[in-house]
C-alpha cells in the first residue's frame, strides 16, 4: 500500500480562472472508505449531488480507478484522493498534512470504513483485535476530529453503524461493540455540537450486498438476511437525505425498525442465545 496520494486533483473548471482555484478548496465531501462497496455507493451519489470529493483508501490504484469512473460519469466533478492505512496513525498524520497543503475544507464527512470480521474470539489473533476497533472506532473518532477542525460554516457528518450494534452479538461480539460504541460516540457529538452548524446522523443498516462472501452470506440466511438486506446506492441515498434533515439515527428499510424494536420484548438472554445459533456457523475475515 502506498501512503501518498498527491497531485491528482481534478476539476473541469480548476484551470480556468484564478478566482475559481480558490473556490474549489472548500466544500469537500471526506469519504473514507471509499472505494468499497458502500463508500463507492457514498462517491457517485454524492458526485451526482454535484459535490467535491476526497476520497480515502488503502489502495492508491483502486482510488485512482474510482476517480476515473465517477469522472466518466460526471465530467465536471472535482476530485482529489489520498491513499492511507486508517488504522495507523501516522499514515492519518500525512493524509492531514496532505489536506492542510492543499488548504481543502469541508461540508461533510462520511465515515464509511469499517471492518465485518466474524469468528469466536478465541480465534482472534492481538493484531485482528486492534486492527477492528482501530478502523472501527478510532479512525471515525480521528477523522471527525480533524475535519470539524476544518469544517465550513456548515458540516454534514454520517456515521455508518449497523443493525449489530441493537443488542450484543456473539460471534460477532468485536463488531457489534465497536458499532455501539461508533452509536453512543456520534450521538453525544451532535449534542455536544448543536447550534454550531454541524448535522450528525448514524446509519444502522442491515446486510448490504457488497462483496461476493457477504452476498453468500446474505442468501445463506434465507428470508431473515433478504429482507435486511439493500443495496449501496440504497444506503447512499437514504443515508444523505437523512444527514441533511438532521436525523439523529437511521435504520433503512422496514424489516431492520422490526429488528431493533419488536424483539426487545423477548429475554435478552434469549436473544443472544437465538444470535449465536445463526452466527457461530458462520465466519468471515476479508481484511
Amino acid at each position: 500500500m502506498q501512503n501518498a496520494g498527491r497531485n491528482f486533483t481534478s476539476c473541469a473548471f480548476y484551470d480556468t480562472m484564478k478566482g475559481m482555484e480558490e473556490q474549489t478548496k472548500s466544500g469537500y465531501i471526506m469519504i473514507s472508505g471509499a472505494t468499497g462497496g458502500v463508500g463507492r455507493a457514498f462517491a457517485f451519489e454524492c458526485a451526482a449531488r454535484g459535490k467535491k470529493l476526497f476520497l480515502t483508501g488503502r489502495s492508491e490504484a483502486r482510488l485512482d480507478a474510482l476517480i476515473g469512473e465517477i469522472r466518466g460519469r460526471y465530467a465536471s466533478v472535482c476530485a482529489d484522493r489520498f491513499a492511507c492505512d486508517l488504522t495507523d496513525m501516522h499514515s492519518r498524520e500525512e493524509m492531514f498534512s496532505y489536506i492542510g497543503e492543499q488548504g481543502y475544507t469541508f461540508s461533510g464527512l462520511c465515515n464509511i470504513a469499517g471492518a465485518d470480521i466474524q469468528k469466536p474470539f478465541e480465534r482472534y489473533t492481538q493484531e485482528k483485535i486492534a486492527f477492528q476497533c482501530r478502523v472501527n472506532v478510532e479512525a471515525a473518532m480521528s477523522l471527525t476530529h480533524f475535519v470539524l477542525g476544518r469544517r465550513d460554516k456548515s458540516l454534514e457528518i454520517v456515521a455508518m453503524g449497523s443493525i449489530s450494534a441493537v443488542y450484543p452479538m456473539p460471534y460477532f461480539a468485536i463488531y457489534s461493540a465497536t458499532k455501539k460504541a461508533l452509536e453512543y460516540f456520534f450521538m453525544s457529538l451532535r449534542v455536544e455540537l448543536r447550534g454550531s452548524g454541524v448535522k450528525v446522523t448514524v446509519v444502522e443498516p442491515g446486510g448490504i450486498y457488497t462483496r461476493p462472501d457477504i452476498c453468500k452470506d446474505i442468501e445463506g440466511q434465507g428470508v431473515w438476511g433478504k429482507l435486511s438486506a439493500k443495496t449501496p446506492a440504497y444506503i447512499a441515498k437514504k443515508s444523505l437525505n437523512a444527514v441533511r434533515r438532521n436525523k439523529r439515527l437511521i435504520r433503512p428499510g422496514f424489516w431492520n425498525k422490526f429488528i431493533a424494536a419488536v424483539p426487545r420484548l423477548v429475554p435478552l438472554g434469549v436473544r443472544m442465545r437465538f444470535i449465536a445459533h445463526r452466527w457461530k456457523k458462520l465466519e468471515k475475515d476479508a481484511f
